[in-house]
């Protein structure tokens, strides 16, 4: 099986950062993609970024292009997700997830814990 742990939420002001790292374990083997998803309570989980593990390609939604960064350290089998000009409408539930590329979609089957980001205005 496989593990994700998430880490790095917490809560800043509009215009700051935050970097979330998540740390897999288990049989990385398992995957070729690693992504973040996140969740807004009352709203749909929506992908944000996904990167393949084995290419190193990466994919964003557009409401974040510019903004965030994935990036992976094969090495320690970790991502991260570096968030710049953070605003009040990435305030959600971040999730890390592990799972196959599908159309260009990173198709979970392990899921994290979730991490929560709050941005004030």
């Amino acid at each position: 099986q496989v593990q994700l742990v998430e880490s790095g939420g917490g809560s800043v002001q509009a215009g700051g950062s935050l970097r979330l790292s998540c740390a897999a374990s288990g049989y990385t083997w398992y995957y070729n993609c690693m992504g973040w998803f996140r969740q807004a309570p009352g709203k749909e989980r929506e992908g944000v970024a996904h990167i393949s593990t084995s290419i190193g390609s990466t994919y964003y939604a557009d409401s974040v292009k510019g903004r965030f960064t994935i990036s992976q350290d094969n090495a320690k089998n970790t991502v991260y997700l570096q968030m710049n000009s953070l605003k009040p409408e990435d305030t959600a539930m971040y999730y890390c997830a592990a799972g196959v590329l599908r159309m260009n979609i990173c198709r979970p089957n392990y899921w994290g814990q979730g991490t929560q980001v709050t941005v004030s205005s």
